[in-house]
């Protein structure tokens, strides 16, 4: 029998309550209980911990489970998806992506995010948060780059920090993924990412190492292989004498499902910790189990190696403090519509969670575009003035045009993986996607801003001509298009899109219809909802007078969006990638046709995205770090100094418009030139919130690491000689300030 609605939320909160409670042991006092455990554990017991249970086992609750041990109070672990949010339950919150949480450019909401993630997956009883992806946007294509946080390691880095920091904070383990170089999603099952140590060290492995410093409890490895060798048994990543250890990482390496291939012996030894999902999936997969029993009694593992093995995967247990009054699983991954006796209807979304996701939704709408002008007698108003632009003038606006497919409720009856792009696009498709249970869409949320107070006209679909006979003469035409994209796997080939994009175009003739309704409407405000970049040529049209770049936002799309279009909230989203006008501008491919999984050069090296740019003088339609305010700020008073091998940068930032907003001010640094670095790489940025006219002193530390080179002779970081330059704006390419140190 179900629990009413109310024992529900009393149940959330006794949880949520909770799950602030636990007591943080330290690492040596978790491996000190783990290793008493362990010596009490029969082989076939160690065998169980560190061997998922079967994709197919049908009593399975979890994407990923092990074994339990009654006798010592050890239970099934649960593994679950996903980097945003939970999968395949109900009474869960729609998250924000990782890329729209790029876009706010902000440690706070990063970390609330986290936080909040890790609230609902405990509420849930699931002990390992399958998150976050780190994955580096090497190309703006990828099908799964939504879930990470774009082509830079430093923000990439941070916001994995964060979100580590976060989910971890409430008892949960989080799990960073997917090491490493996994980069696209054809060939992804056994493809060769060919890295030279170099740019592997300081772009790809970047995140990791923030995750690492962020006292991350697991670290999922890839499918893919890297430079030849696959990743979950490459021992220069895995091993003791690894780059994960060396790094100080203390937790457990976990298979990605099917990642496993060869025998036993030869994962275990590599440093290969737990596989999930403990059989073989087609492929990969099944290499321990009875295979790894058999290598420990051959001496082919050795004992101590199973034991550290198994050690390592409780220690996080033990730490996290999931040992004592932890949640029991209480709902069915294998049954998402909520059936059966095993979902037992609890719901962990909250009122604050809600909020947050909002908040986020707002905070990464970057504003590309905004030409608020004031004339006379607009057409569709009759006399008077008609304020075109944003935000809204509400008071001004008598008739409303809302066109786009985009702009209506998504189909709920997808399924979980949200294989479908025929509604509003809030999240992509795959094992990273959420529930849209509660989707809140644009057309809803529009139409309840404007109230009565204009006559509404929609056309949800992307018909060339309806969209076209909606907006003419309409004081303001919202347009919605989008681009989606999702995870390769054994899913759904989505509008012949085979997880990466084919291209960088618009979905549905979304390019066509954002220009057939600015030919019609001289107050065409665009949303675009994308996974990624896309082509906007009709950027520059002069009907279309605002465009807001809206990303994959979650659950509360329509409602963040309004607060943005409203001037509720004042824009504050930056790009956390380049928008180009062609693919070459980016410098890498994806490579879609190969006899055989290929091997894949990564001869860019350090330069994606705007270092590549930069490199080859390509000046995007839209920068890295670009986005507008309602208001303006300016930045004076720079200076450098000495902290010790730290050094402090320090400016002063002040609105000087007419209203209150926030400012996400970024560090630029640029290195001697014998470095052979790129021109400039992002260490630092601060998001400032000031009232009109008011001044705020930043300072941001860059630290030894952040001013040093991977030395591939020396296999160490090194400091180059010679002057650092530093640069400080609003983004790449807007620089308010510069020095030397």
């Amino acid at each position: 029998m179900r629990t009413s609605i109310l024992t529900q939320l009393l149940l959330c909160a006794v949880l949520t309550a909770y799950s602030q409670a636990f007591t943080l042991r330290s690492w040596d006092d978790a491996y000190a209980l783990a290793n008493t455990a362990v010596g009490q554990m029969t082989l076939d017991e160690k065998i169980g911990i560190v061997t998922g249970t079967g994709q197919l086992n049908a009593n399975r609750r979890c994407v990923g489970d092990t074994t339990p041990i009654p006798r010592l109070g050890i239970p099934s672990f649960c593994f679950n998806d996903g980097p945003a949010g939970m999968r395949l339950t109900k009474g869960v919150t729609g998250f924000p992506s990782g890329i729209n949480t790029a876009s706010t450019f902000s440690k706070r909401l990063m970390r609330a995010r986290g936080k909040a993630m890790g609230e609902e997956f405990r509420g849930k009883g699931v002990h390992v948060f399958l998150g976050p992806a780190m994955d580096i946007m090497r190309n703006p294509k990828a099908g799964r780059a939504w879930e990470s946080f774009g082509p830079d390691p430093y923000l990439t880095g941070e916001a994995s920090f964060e979100t580590i920091t976060g989910v971890q904070s409430v008892g949960v383990q989080a799990c960073a993924k997917h090491l490493i170089a996994n980069n696209q999603e054809h060939w992804r099952y056994g493809l060769s990412a060919n890295v030279d140590e170099r740019t592997l060290r300081e772009v790809y492995w970047a995140p990791f190492e923030r995750s690492v410093e962020a006292g991350v409890a697991s670290v999922m490895c890839a499918y893919n292989r890297l430079n030849g060798t696959s990743s979950c048994h490459q021992a220069g990543l895995l091993g003791p004498n690894g780059m994960l250890r060396k790094a100080g990482f203390k937790g457990y390496v976990v298979s990605d499902w099917g990642a496993t291939h060869d025998s036993a012996s030869d994962n275990a030894n590599a440093g290969l910790d737990m596989e999930q999902p403990g059989d073989n999936i087609v492929i990969g997969g099944g290499v321990f189990g009875g295979n790894l029993k058999n290598a420990v009694n051959n001496g082919s593992v050795s004992v101590s190696r199973l034991n550290e093995m198994v050690a390592r995967v409780l220690a996080p247990w033990y730490r996290l403090g999931q040992d004592s009054g932890y949640p029991a699983v209480n709902f069915d991954a294998q049954k998402p519509d909520g059936s059966g006796p095993r979902n037992e209807g609890v719901v962990v979304r909250s009122a604050a969670h809600t909020a947050l996701v909002r908040e986020i939704a707002a905070a990464s709408s970057v504003l590309l575009k905004n030409n608020r002008t004031a004339t006379g007698g607009g057409a569709g108003a009759g006399a008077g003035m008609t304020v075109r632009g944003l935000p809204i003038a509400l008071e001004r606006i008598k008739s409303v045009a809302i066109v786009g497919q985009d702009a209506k409720m998504p189909n709920k009856a997808c399924g979980d993986l949200n294989e479908c792009n025929d509604g509003t696009m809030s999240i992509g498709w795959g094992s990273g996607s959420n529930s849209l249970e509660f989707i809140v869409p644009p057309v809803d949320a529009i139409t309840s801003f404007v109230g009565t107070g204009a006559i509404i006209t929609s056309s949800l679909s992307n018909d060339l001509d309806a969209g076209v006979n909606a907006a003419r003469g309409k004081d303001v035409a919202f347009v919605f298009a989008n681009a989606m994209s999702g995870e390769l796997g054994f899913y759904d080939i989505v509008v012949g899109n085979q997880g990466d994009r084919n291209d960088l175009d618009l979905w549905w003739k979304g390019g066509s219809l954002i220009e057939r309704v600015a030919a019609v409407c001289n107050n065409t405000i665009v949303v675009i909802h994308s996974v990624g970049p896309v082509y906007m040529p009709w950027s520059v049209h002069p009907n279309i007078t605002g465009i807001i770049y809206a990303g994959a936002p979650g659950e509360q799309t329509g409602p963040g969006l309004v607060d943005v279009l409203s001037g509720k909230v004042n824009p504050s989203g930056r790009l956390p990638f380049s928008i180009a006008d062609n693919e070459a501008a980016y410098g890498t491919q994806i490579v879609y046709n190969s006899l055989g999984f290929p091997e894949i050069p990564y001869t860019e090296k350090l330069n994606l995205d705007y270092r590549y740019m930069d490199a080859q003088g390509v000046t995007p339609r839209f920068e890295f770090g670009f986005g507008l305010s309602y208001t303006t700020f300016a930045y004076s008073a720079l200076s450098t100094s000495a902290s010790g091998t730290s050094r402090v940068v320090k400016f002063t930032v002040t609105n000087t418009g007419a209203i209150a907003g926030t400012e996400i001010a970024q560090v630029y640094l640029g290195y001697p030139t014998a470095a052979g670095e790129p021109k400039r790489v992002l260490r630092g940025f601060e998001e400032i919130v000031l009232a009109a006219g008011v001044s705020a002193s930043v300072s941001i530390t860059l630290g030894e690491r952040d001013m040093s080179v991977w030395d591939t002779p020396r296999q160490a970081w090194v400091r180059p000689a010679g002057t650092f330059s530093v640069f400080v704006g609003a983004s790449i390419k807007d620089v308010r300030l510069t020095g030397s140190f």
